[in-house]
């Protein structure tokens, strides 16, 4: 089960990536990491203001020890002029104390000149970076824009894109049918020019002539046959043809 388990995780991080990826928009993730960077600078520029801070007032500090260090050595002597050795050497212990402590504060202004330089230091380093950083990050925003400007022409040009695509496809079908229908009208036209689409009423009308004709004949032979009988029996007979009635030819 880990193995399965590792190998999902690896496919999901994978699927992700890829969304990522799609999804990012190099600009936006220059700007991006543009503004965190001036963040970082303005961190380090804060860090600067508090040092110098902290500086002057280990400064302001120092400054009233050496003043107290000057007014116990002037209590000592006037305290020894006096005849007081006491109260002299309690004012040299006191200057003592104050001399140490000063020290130390000069040790931790130094302490703090030294971070302040090097802080300084790395603001000029992380301007001249950023600067950079900005001059750079402004070229690659214009080339991704001029090349994506570009990608987006050559596709609409060459019918690439998605929309372009639909649109070939739409115009390919247009053009099937387009030759379906004529190569229909040319079957059409040379059916026609055959004979095969003869019109239906022409057809019927032939049609009913043949009957027509085929009737006459047969009316036709049985008159004839009837004459005949009839002449047969005249002949045999004798006699006068009775006369036709008004309205009857003569055969």
């Amino acid at each position: 089960m880990p193995g399965l388990a590792g190998r999902m995780s690896t496919v999901i991080k994978a699927k992700v990536s890829r969304l990522l990826d799609r999804a990012e928009d190099p600009g936006e993730t220059l700007d991006y990491g543009y503004q965190k960077q001036v963040e970082l600078l303005q961190n380090v520029k804060k860090g600067i203001a508090d040092v110098v801070t902290s500086k002057k007032r280990l400064q302001m500090q120092s400054g009233k020890l050496e003043q107290s260090v000057a007014k116990l050595d002037t209590q000592a002597r006037q305290a020894l002029a006096g005849g007081r050795e006491d109260l002299a050497r309690t004012a040299l212990e006191r200057k003592s104390l104050a001399q140490t402590e000063l020290q130390s504060l000069d040790q931790q202004i130094a302490e703090l000149e030294r971070q302040q330089e090097a802080l300084t230091e790395n603001e000029k380093k992380m301007k001249a970076k950023i600067e950079t950083f900005r001059t750079k990050k402004e070229v690659i925003k214009a080339q991704y824009s001029a090349a994506e400007a570009q990608v987006r022409i050559s596709e609409a040009a060459n019918g690439v894109g998605e929309q372009m695509a639909d649109l070939g496809l739409a115009l390919q079908r247009a053009e099937d049918k387009t030759e379906q229908m004529r190569a229909r009208a040319g079957a059409v036209e040379e059916l026609e020019a055959a004979g095969a689409f003869d019109d239906i009423t022409e057809l019927g009308g032939g049609k009913d002539d043949i009957d027509k004709r085929l009737r006459e004949l047969t009316s036709g032979a049985q008159v004839d046959d009837e004459l005949s009988k009839m002449k047969a029996e005249l002949g045999s007979g004798g006699g006068d043809a009775p006369a036709l009635e008004q309205g009857e030819e003569k055969a």
